[in-house]
């Protein structure tokens, strides 16, 4: 009985560490010799957003899957608007910038 135990806990261990390794794959984006997590591009983008005392970081959601990154919210101007894909942009590993970002 013990060896059946160890068994199935070993088979969910082994296809556990698979999952992880599939999660880790697809949720990072190479760009030159980095590769940058979808994580830390939201981190990046959202710290750049916050920077810009113009932009009410809060209205703006983003979101980043596989180096792209996608704005939601609303803001005052379309100027503001272009100004925060713009600040995605510039963020090292995003690969395109999608915005859904109305003007209020």
């Amino acid at each position: 009985m013990a060896d059946k135990t160890r068994n199935a806990a070993a088979a969910v261990a082994n296809k556990t560490d698979r999952a992880t390794d599939n999660v880790a794959d697809s949720s990072t984006v190479r760009k030159g010799s980095a590769v940058v997590a979808d994580s830390v591009i939201t981190t990046k983008v959202k710290a750049d957003i916050f920077k810009e005392p113009e932009l009410k970081s809060m209205a703006i959601h983003v979101e980043t899957e596989k180096g792209v990154v996608m704005l939601s919210g609303f803001v005052d101007s379309k100027a503001d608007a272009d100004k925060a894909v713009a600040l995605a942009k510039s963020v090292e590993g995003v690969s395109n910038v999608k915005s859904a970002i109305k003007v209020k």
